[in-house]
């Protein structure tokens, strides 16, 4: 269903409307629809400017996000394709530093659409080719590649040469395409290796480590050669080359430094592109990633909660990301009791993501996604009350549910309220309290 993307430009809402008509409707993994798609555009996944390539569960697009920051920081212009996008389909193909414009996007999806409308292709394969060919018309020095979905059958992997792969955290997640175990997740993500080309990895338990080498190609895997650390304010990155001191990352989270230190070794071990030292610094303070872990600012949502109450956004849908969210309250809420409004979609884990954060929480109103197959709040509801989480109820969408944390925090203790559990969501969230992602 064109992964529910819409636009305000009535020409890109045509080709939009084109893609939900002739695409199957659902994720469908396979390299051999892209590669005849983009065969028919003239191959342009292979006049690509030097790319890094990202897989992993979660964290591959805050990755992707201090690889931008540090290739710019080093004055390098970067094209970024990404996804899923929050509010606006452009968010996904950023060209040489900017958000694709909707005069450039229009008739590149028709181009495509008109040279392989019959083919069958996906939505995300479609758009793949889209950027790619963007990306090969538009001057730039660097491509930065998030992986959709998994990492061998995944549409990004037909790019034949990358300066540098990585993956980042493993975890379970989309089981029914890649498997119900972290093995079997790890040889999927692996799938992007490619032969003499680096692949750049965090810490895995030896069991995982052993799958992820099985690729067959160099792997420059974090504790064997290369570390990091976080000492007071600083991280500390460190590789056969030497030392790299970098401020903590702005992005909220104790997994962050993790995140940005693979990005440092993923372009410490190529030699294509120049990072200094000073762009891997800046990095870390002008990288942005909205939607992960993302506190709202003064808005129409904000608005409805007592002043002062900090609101924090993260589209985290599985018990990594549950894992991750939990370390991150524990820092920016300190001892604030923490009101959830959570919404999932109905392929996802609830009771994964809110576990780790249970014994955190002081109240959960659940919420519905518009237009995409959901868990039904009452049913959520269900599972929280089953988890022993207060429960405060259901709402029909955000708005009402921060009216409703509004009436339980005023009068008590400063408080802090977490929206969680969909990018989908957050994308709603961040368009009725006016922060369109740029």
């Amino acid at each position: 269903m064109a992964d529910f993307a819409r636009s305000t430009d009535p020409a890109v809402q045509a080709q939009l409307d084109r893609l939900t008509l002739l695409s199957p409707g659902a994720d469908v993994l396979g390299l051999g629809r892209i590669t005849r798609l983009l065969e028919r555009v003239g191959k342009p996944h292979l006049r690509l400017p030097p790319v890094l390539h990202v897989a992993g569960t979660n964290g591959k697009g805050s990755t992707c996000a201090f690889l931008r920051a540090a290739l710019e920081a080093a004055g390098l212009r970067v094209h970024v394709y990404s996804s899923p996008h929050l509010v606006r389909f452009n968010e996904r193909i950023r060209l040489a530093g900017t958000l694709i414009d909707d005069a450039t996007l229009a008739p590149l999806l028709a181009e495509v659409l008109d040279a392989g409308g019959d083919i069958g292709a996906s939505f995300f394969e479609v758009t793949t080719a889209a950027a790619f060919l963007a990306f090969a018309r538009t001057p730039a020095d660097a491509c930065v590649i998030e992986v959709g979905l998994g990492g061998r059958l995944d549409a990004t992997n037909v790019v034949p040469a990358p300066i540098a792969t990585g993956i980042a955290q493993l975890g379970i997640d989309h089981q029914a395409f890649l498997g119900d175990t972290l093995p079997q997740i790890a040889r999927e993500k692996a799938g992007i290796a490619k032969a003499g080309v680096p692949l750049v990895t965090m810490r895995y338990a030896p069991e995982i480590a052993a799958v992820v080498a099985a690729a067959g190609v160099p792997v420059l895997a974090e504790g064997a050669d290369w570390e990091c650390a976080v000492e007071g304010d600083r991280l500390i990155y460190r590789d056969a080359k030497g030392m790299v001191e970098t401020p903590l990352p702005t992005l909220s989270g104790p997994h962050q430094p993790g995140n940005l230190a693979l990005a440092i070794a993923m372009l410490r071990h190529q030699d294509t592109l120049a990072a200094p030292e000073t762009a891997l610094a800046a990095a870390a303070t002008s990288a942005r990633w909205p939607a992960r872990m993302q506190r709202l600012g003064d808005g129409p949502l904000t608005a409805l909660l007592p002043a002062g109450t900090p609101v924090w956004l993260d589209g985290g849908h599985n018990a990594a990301a549950g894992t991750a969210i939990a370390g991150t309250v524990a820092e920016v809420a300190a001892d604030r009791p923490c009101h959830l409004v959570l919404g999932m979609l109905a392929n996802k884990d609830p009771e994964g993501l809110i576990a780790p954060l249970a014994a955190r929480l002081a109240s959960v109103t659940t919420v519905p996604i518009p237009g995409h197959a959901h868990h039904a709040p009452a049913e959520l509801a269900a599972l929280v009350e089953r988890l022993g989480v207060p429960l405060s109820g259901t709402a029909e969408n955000v708005a009402d549910a921060l009216r409703a944390t509004a009436e339980r925090i005023e009068g008590g203790p400063p408080s802090a309220v977490l929206i969680l559990g969909s990018l989908y969501l957050a994308g709603v969230v961040l368009e009725a309290n006016g922060e369109l992602p740029d």
